[in-house]
């Protein structure tokens, strides 16, 4: 089958298609054709070193398709089942062996494409709206790239539940996809004071939370956009790692609470997966969300999607194609 793999850290080039033998099914695992593989920043970190990871390895935590065959412990799967999940390192093949405690059922009515998409980005906003800070009607939430996929969703999330979203953005093209999704505000970042405007758009007061996945350029303004007692969920680092940076400012600036979340910790309960998929994929069913594919990839261009996403030249979700 062919796969990617990456024989030491690096940039783009070092992921290479290679032809390694199918997986076994393990007694607790599902074997997967399958259709689709999603790209992520982590990703990018791990294959750059930032994360270290034991070479070789073939990347990719995300991805969707259908049950080929299953493992003699487990239950409550058959063949031709479609599943998706959000972490499962080896991703990035034609066929894999996941775990099956790892991955969600995925309906009928439900594309394998919408799918992969929804995993790690649709459930990373999820548990960002309703179980990290529980967003309330009348709340105020600046949502960093209002226009990339977390963002895109994050908006439609925000919205749904009665609160405003301001979305930061960096182009015209831009603002009109958060716009789409549901941001009643537009920042453009490139050239506006994120924090001053916040300020202007609440009446002095800040924002009640700040989602930010792009860490590095965007955490002073983030921290400074907030009200009193406000909540700064620090989810990713597209820009880069933030700073050392002393706890004490948060009481000068409000007492305010700073948090550093994974996805991991939010999906660790029993059964707590597949609910955060059936909300979404009901809500994606009802109409009432979409998730924007930007652009698929033949899975020897995997270079190319990387490439892409680190520049920021993209807005939804990336997709390899096994």
């Amino acid at each position: 089958m062919r796969a990617i793999q990456v024989a030491k850290p690096g940039g783009p080039e070092v992921l290479s298609v290679v032809e390694l033998p199918v997986p076994v099914c393990g007694a607790e695992q599902l074997l997967v054709d399958l259709a689709f593989s999603g790209v992520n920043f982590i990703d990018i970190y791990q294959r750059q070193g930032i994360y270290p990871m034991p070479s070789p390895y073939v990347p990719g935590l995300e991805g969707s398709g259908v049950v080929v065959e299953v493992g003699a412990n487990v239950s409550g799967f058959s063949v031709g089942d479609q599943v998706a999940w959000p972490s499962s390192l080896g991703s990035y093949s034609e066929i894999h062996a996941v775990n099956a405690g790892s991955v969600v059922k995925v309906p009928k009515d439900i594309s394998l494409d919408t799918a992969c998409a929804a995993m790690l980005q649709g459930m990373t906003a999820h548990y960002l709206v309703a179980s990290l800070y529980e967003i309330k009607a009348g709340d105020f939430a600046l949502v960093h790239a209002g226009a990339g996929g977390v963002g895109q969703l994050l908006c439609q999330m925000i919205t749904a539940r009665g609160a405003t979203a301001i979305a930061t953005v960096s182009t015209d093209a831009k603002a009109a996809i958060a716009t789409k999704a549901g941001a009643k505000h537009i920042i453009r970042y490139d050239k506006d004071d994120v924090a001053a405007e916040v300020k202007k758009l609440t009446s002095g007061l800040g924002v009640d939370v700040v989602y930010d996945g792009v860490g590095k350029s965007t955490f002073e303004a983030s921290l400074a956009s907030l009200k009193r007692r406000g909540m700064m969920a620090l989810f990713g680092g597209a820009s880069g790692m933030v700073p050392d940076f002393d706890l004490q400012s948060l009481s000068r600036m409000g007492s305010l609470f700073v948090t550093r979340p994974t996805l991991a910790d939010y999906i660790v309960a029993p059964g707590e997966m597949q609910w955060r998929a059936d909300e979404i994929f009901s809500a994606h069913s009802a109409g009432k969300l979409e998730f924007a594919i930007g652009k698929s990839y033949d899975l020897a261009d995997a270079h190319s999607a990387h490439s892409d996403l680190a520049a920021r030249k993209t807005t939804g979700k990336l997709l390899l194609v096994p």
